[in-house]
Parts: structure tokens; sequence; C-alpha cells
């Protein structure tokens, strides 16, 4: 079980990969892992802290399992997957160790299960919030609003805003309602769409539709927008 789904994974990583080189993410390999290392804390915050939501959430709702396999907790070792690091690195795309859940100790299910799955974006967007704040304090202090990589100060305005835009990112990507994503888990409690006869052949499938859409870029059009407005707002409304 274990060895197919490590060859399913590699097959993955080898597909996300030739789909980044092919769209010209690796046609300036310096820039390229320049950008990206701008670019981790902002996703190591952003995906710590949205696994850390759904944990928490569950927890407060009596459920005992995130915190016994160690996941209320916004250590990014606990929520880090070594595969989705790398796709993350080479790819331009990865993923953490979901949390896992057990629905029977929810005194209401249905609202408990709609809770930990807004839990993770809603973590995001408050991010966001918090970080286009700081950037708006740091303009204000330090006088520097430009986005460089040559000074110090350039480099940590580069860091805000990139995280900034992660963390928006991933409140975009999550609530695509396809499973396993926290927007097919948001409308599954809000419709009740277990009790359709579909629902578990959906849900099953649900990974191979989230991948096909990632190869051919359907993704970024679907979230671009939202992305946008969103990034926008922060920045007129808080940041500048």
């Amino acid at each position: 079980m274990n060895k197919n789904r490590n060859t399913g994974v590699w097959i993955l990583l080898l597909l996300l990969l030739i789909t980044n080189f092919m769209n010209g993410g690796l046609s300036d390999p310096k820039t390229y892992f320049l950008n990206m290392l701008l670019s981790l804390p902002g996703i190591v915050i952003g995906l710590s802290f949205h696994e850390f939501a759904h944990a928490w959430t569950s927890d407060k709702l009596g459920d005992p399992t995130p915190r016994s396999q160690g996941r209320v907790t916004i250590n990014p070792a606990a929520h880090f997957d070594p595969f989705g690091f790398l796709a993350l690195v080479f790819c331009g795309f990865g993923w953490g160790i979901p949390v896992q859940i057990d629905n029977r100790y929810y005194k209401h299910p249905r609202r408990d299960e709609l809770l930990v799955s807004v839990a993770g974006v809603a973590m995001n967007l408050l991010v966001a919030v918090v970080l286009s704040y700081a950037a708006h304090f740091y303009l204000k202090y330090s006088g520097y609003s430009q986005m460089d990589t040559t000074t110090l100060p350039g480099i940590i305005m580069t860091i805000i805003i990139q995280a900034i835009l992660i963390n928006i990112t991933l409140l975009a990507f999550n609530i695509i309602p396809l499973p396993p994503l926290d927007g097919f888990g948001i409308i599954t409690e809000i419709f009740d769409l277990r009790q359709y006869k579909w629902y578990y052949d959906f849900y099953t499938k649900g990974n191979i539709i989230l991948i096909i859409l990632l190869i051919v870029g359907a993704v970024n059009w679907i979230i671009s927008p939202l992305v946008s407005v969103i990034y926008r707002a922060l920045l007129y409304g808080i940041i500048i």
C-alpha cells in the first residue's frame, strides 16, 4: 500500500515538474530559486497556521485525534510533508500533512465539521491581515516602499508582501469545492452532500480532477480573480 502510494506521489512530482518546466518556471533557475527562498517564510507560516487552525478547532470541539498526533502546534515540522516540500521547491506547488479528525467526538457533527473546514482558510485570511498591518507599519516607520533584493529593507519588504500573497493564495486555493480541499468540506456540510449516492464516488475522484486542473493551469485561472480582489482590498485598505 505504501509502495503504491509512494509511486503515485513520485509520478505526481514528475508531472508537476514537467508542467513547471513547460510553463517557464525553471527557465531562469537562479531567479526561480531566489524567489522561492524569499517565499519560504510565507509558505512555512501559511501552511503551519492553516493546519494548526484545523487541529486546534477540532481539539476544542472535543476531538482528541489532532492532539494525540501532535498537530495542535504551529511547529512546521508537525505539518510539512517531505514529498509536498519537494514539490513546492521544484514544481512551485506543494502540500502539507492533512489533519486527521474523528467526527464521532463532535456534539453536532455537521456543524462542527463545517467549523473545522472553515478554520484553515479563516486562519490564512487572518494571517494575511496581520501581515498587511506589519507591512503598513514597516512602510510608515522605515520609509522604504520598494521591493527588491539588493538591500536589506527591500528584502524584508519583499518577504512580507510575498507572505501576504501566499496566504491569500492558500485561502483561495483551499476554498475550491473539490475534494480533498476545504471548499468541498464546507459545501458538504452546508448541503449535506453525503446523503447523495454520487458523493463517495466523486470524493474518491477529487484528487485526480484537482491534479488535472493543476497540470492544465486551470487552478490559476480559477483563483486569480479572488487573490487579486483580496490583495487589492488589503493593499488599499491597510498597507498604503
